[in-house]
């Protein structure tokens, strides 16, 4: 199947202003020029899904690039055995769907009800040709991406399930402050199964691990989708394999 889930509701932009987000400094379109905005909003469209819609699967064809404005998506491979590693998770500024193979290399899913903004790959390609501002906001995006992929590669590697948690909740706790969110209480929306895809681990483990880390006074879990970093040395501590617990 190629392009979005057909339940996916695409709206058009209906005026001269960007009325779709409050997001400032951590819009993908922030710190353009008034024309690179004018620009860059006339290729815009709107995309809402609800929580488990897919916008597009590995292996169509990329014909649009996103930007996150609201809720949280979830990336994802399909392994050659059948197992699937969830590769990312991404929230309100996050930029994704860019392919130069011409098919997505990811699927891409809502895990939470969503607001994307959504851009032609073709129109956009055009656009960076003649925008050169446009063009290195694309540019620190990318980089942005492959820093989080390194920072995957370290989760899987040989850190222990107490560390790659730890190292997830920091992550994300950096990841909310760069959205000028509090870095505590920080909102966890995927399932304990995603986190376990993610990191590379069991769900159960995962679960067992979260237990023993509320038990241990490093954080709280107030209600589902929420945890409260209460002591962030510590979590520091064992994410750098400084605590041999």
């Amino acid at each position: 199947m190629n392009g979005p889930d057909p339940l996916l509701k695409l709206v058009a932009d209906s005026g001269p202003l960007c009325r779709c987000c409050d997001l400032e400094d951590s819009a993908f379109c922030a710190g353009l020029s008034p024309e690179g905005l004018r620009r860059l909003r006339s290729i815009r469209g709107n995309l809402t899904c609800e929580a488990q819609e897919t916008v597009f699967r590995e292996g169509d064809n990329a014909e649009n690039i996103y930007s996150v404005v609201q809720g949280c998506i979830k990336l994802s491979k399909l392994l050659s055995d059948g197992r699937r590693q969830v590769i990312g998770f991404l929230f309100p500024g996050d930029f994704f769907g860019f392919s130069p193979s011409g098919a997505y290399g990811y699927t891409a899913e809502a895990i939470s009800p969503s607001t994307l903004c959504r851009f032609s790959e073709q129109r956009m390609k055009a656009l960076l040709a003649t925008t050169p501002e446009l063009e290195q906001r694309l540019r620190t995006r990318l980089v942005m991406e492959l820093a989080f992929a390194q920072e995957q590669m370290l989760l899987l590697g040989r850190m222990s399930a107490r560390e790659k948690i730890s190292h997830f909740l920091l992550m994300l706790s950096r990841r909310a402050v760069a959205r000028q969110d509090p870095p505590s209480p920080i909102a966890v929306p995927m399932s304990r199964l995603d986190m376990a895809d993610y990191l590379g681990l069991t769900i159960e483990t995962v679960s067992r691990t979260l237990t023993t880390m509320k038990k241990d006074g490093l954080i709280a879990l107030p209600s589902p989708g929420i945890v409260d970093l209460l002591d962030r040395d510590g979590l520091h501590r064992i994410a750098d394999g400084r605590d041999g617990g």
